[in-house]
């Protein structure tokens, strides 16, 4: 009761109960619980004493994100699915993707980016995502009703960072019937970046299209290079997604690459996610300008979001005003 209410892990109130007592009798024992909370509270606000909260706070000593990158790096896809069901009780998949999966993936990327990373690491965690965005499908891409998601939040003390996100905020934009352009075997191209780990972040793009209605593929960075753009199969392809984790100085490659994109369809819009919203490569005008691309996301939903609205025939000419375009401008 004293550990639930205070914030203290039940072993450190029985220790601190003993350890007081034994010191300063009953009065120890009185002041045992002030006395350790205080010692928890330094250890929130100091950073050297961060110790004290970890071993005697009940929160975690690693956030959702950090113990996904965990799970992965140590390539044990079925703790990553069990922590993952965890998180979705009480959330959509396109959120666990935006707010776990991808942030987890950006550590990665910027750890071999830094030589951090040994290639046979990088290739484990790789492999894990593999495992792991399949055995994902059977969730539901939107937000629990609200009704449920107190009763699933109630018990999980291991997702204290996670924002709470409404039901009606989350809602993905209801299944009408698609466009001329879009019935006929119609399809998103789902791109990887250059990144090591931008294949992982287009699949789970594609994986969430898919669960709308929407056919989707995937194909690695080095399918749309110079030598490899002509062999490209584009036939059904309506639309292109390009997901990077990571962009650092000039994105020229990106430039580049949607230049050929646009001489191989010249019709397709062109979405570029970049995930998470923190990086400032493409917040400029200028750069984006650039650039050349049609749309600019920071998170999957947004590219859902899209995707499925360009599909549908009530879609205004002039497009919608929706967070996409709002991002574009």
């Amino acid at each position: 009761m004293y550990g639930r209410s205070t914030g203290l892990s039940p072993l450190a109130v029985v220790v601190a109960a003993i350890f007081w007592s034994w010191l300063w009798g009953p009065i120890g024992l009185i002041l045992s619980m002030p006395l350790t909370l205080c010692l928890v509270v330094l250890g929130r606000h100091v950073e050297r004493l961060e110790f004290l909260e970890v071993l005697l706070g009940d929160r975690p000593a690693l956030t959702p994100v950090e113990s996904f990158y965990q799970r992965i790096l140590a390539g044990d896809a079925d703790e990553a699915q069990d922590h993952a069901e965890l998180l979705l009780k009480e959330r959509s998949l396109s959120s666990y993707y935006d707010e776990v999966a991808l942030r987890g993936l950006q550590l990665a990327a910027e750890d071999a980016q830094r030589g951090v990373l040994h290639p046979e690491q990088l290739e484990r965690v790789k492999n894990t995502i593999k495992e792991l965005v399949p055995e994902l499908d059977a969730n539901d891409p939107r937000e629990p009703a609200s009704e449920n998601s107190d009763e699933a939040i109630a018990p999980q003390h291991d997702v204290p960072d996670l924002p709470k996100v409404p039901a009606s905020e989350g809602a993905e934009p209801e299944h009408e019937e698609l466009v001329p352009a879009w019935r006929a075997g119609a399809e998103v191209l789902c791109l990887a970046g250059r990144g090591p780990l931008d294949e992982a972040a287009s699949a789970m793009l594609a994986q969430l299209l898919g669960k709308h209605g929407l056919r989707a593929r995937t194909a690695q960075h080095e399918a749309s290079s110079r030598e490899a753009m002509d062999s490209l199969d584009v036939s059904e392809v309506t639309m292109v997604c390009i997901s990077h984790l990571e962009i650092s100085g000039a994105p020229s490659h990106l430039r580049y690459l949607i230049r050929r994109l646009r001489r191989k369809l010249p019709h397709a819009p062109i979405l570029v996610g970049l995930w998470p919203a923190e990086d400032e490569v493409l917040k400029e005008e200028r750069v984006r300008g650039i650039i050349g691309a049609d749309y600019y996301v920071t998170s999957l939903r947004e590219a859902v979001s899209f995707c499925v609205e360009a599909a549908h025939k009530n879609r205004e000419a002039t497009g919608n005003a929706g967070p996409l375009e709002v991002a574009a401008a």
